[in-house]
């Protein structure tokens, strides 16, 4: 099932435990802001986790001098490059073993709105996996990439909806909030993709169990500092992983 939603409702559900994971690669000119911003912003019941592959420019060492002072910031520092597939999926991992409800991935570079959070969790009432989308109602709210990236990422989007019939309108995006059931319902064990077709695995995987998808409209910015972590690998994985995952879902294999 999926739904998209516009406008969110300003009254908020009860609050249930939610968890921000963050995954970082030499992110050490971001991460301290990201992290104030989010605990500044939004009260107790929500945590932010870390998880950052060993960057050689000290983000793990900025993050742990942040965790001394605020528990809510718990930190993964795992020994190396190791991709932002498996870094989500040591923080579903976690989230899961330690009862969060709510289990939200953002990007550390700002390029996705902290703000939003809040609309996003609005949105969970009534839904399973809301994503935070770029191109709803024929419109594309990207800001500062240049004009060949932005029809890279808006042509994968048009080709996964055609490959595998799922009816989302950003299904690379990266900004979003699973409910905790729909990891439970997913074998964790057997996602393997990476970048983009990880986020388009992960949202088929949900679709094909009959979980609710709402979108809302977010305004993607790109980065002022740093460098972009997309390469040419995640492109070409996510070309053919979604042949993939159709092959998969017609044996009945998801």
């Amino acid at each position: 099932m999926h739904e998209s939603a516009n406008n969110v409702s300003s009254k908020r559900p009860a609050p249930v435990r939610t968890i921000v994971i963050v995954p970082t690669y030499n992110e050490s000119e971001n991460i301290a802001r990201m992290i104030t911003t989010i605990i500044t912003r939004y009260p107790a019941w929500l945590d932010v986790l870390v998880i950052d592959d060993n960057s050689p420019d000290g983000t793990s060492d900025i993050v742990r001098t942040l965790a001394e002072q605020e528990p809510r910031i718990n930190l993964i520092s795992r020994p190396g490059k190791l991709g932002l597939g498996t870094a989500y999926l040591a923080g579903f991992r976690f989230a899961l073993s330690n009862g969060y409800e709510q289990i939200i991935e953002i990007d550390a570079d700002f390029s996705h709105d902290p703000e939003m959070i809040a609309p996003m969790i609005d949105a969970m009432d009534g839904a399973d996996l809301v994503i935070g989308s770029r191109y709803m109602n024929n419109t594309v709210n990207v800001v500062n990439w240049p004009l060949s990236r932005l029809m890279l990422s808006k042509a994968a989007s048009i080709y996964t909806r055609m490959i595998t019939g799922m009816p989302v309108s950003d299904p690379t995006g990266g900004f979003k909030c699973f409910s905790s059931r729909v990891l439970q319902a997913i074998d964790l064990d057997r996602v393997h993709s990476q970048g983009y077709s990880f986020q388009i695995e992960m949202n088929y995987r949900t679709w094909k169990r009959g979980f609710m998808i709402r979108e809302v409209p977010i305004v993607f910015a790109d980065r002022t500092v740093g460098k972009s972590k997309m390469t040419r690998r995640n492109i070409f994985e996510a070309v053919w992983m979604v042949w993939w995952l159709k092959i998969l879902s017609i044996l009945r294999l998801l």
